[in-house]
């Protein structure tokens, strides 16, 4: 996992040639882009343990039977698996020039 870590990055985007307007090369370019990923990586973690918590929670809440077929997780990927295929579908569409899917 070290190919991604800040400081291989802000290696390689100093070896190629690449920069971050008004962040310095090298060590300062590492801290920004491990300030940013933390900024991006604890919420998203945050909502996603949320989203998966959320089914059992209601569940217990309701007072449902509790042999409900999907989890937190089993409704993240449907919900993803949907949206990708529908993503695809419209793609598809434009492609032919069709006004759109879900117009």
């Amino acid at each position: 996992m070290d190919g991604c870590s800040p400081k291989r990055v802000a290696d390689n985007m100093r070896k190629y040639g690449g920069f971050i307007p008004g962040i310095r090369a090298g060590r300062p370019t590492a801290e920004y882009l491990s300030y940013v990923l933390n900024r991006i990586t604890w919420p998203g973690s945050l909502y996603l343990g949320l989203v998966a918590l959320v089914p059992t929670m209601a569940l217990v809440g309701f007072g449902a039977n509790q042999n409900f077929p999907f989890g937190g997780t089993s409704i993240l990927i449907i919900v993803g698996v949907g949206l990708e295929t529908v993503k695809q579908i419209e793609s598809q569409l434009q492609q032919r020039n069709y006004e759109g899917f879900l117009r």
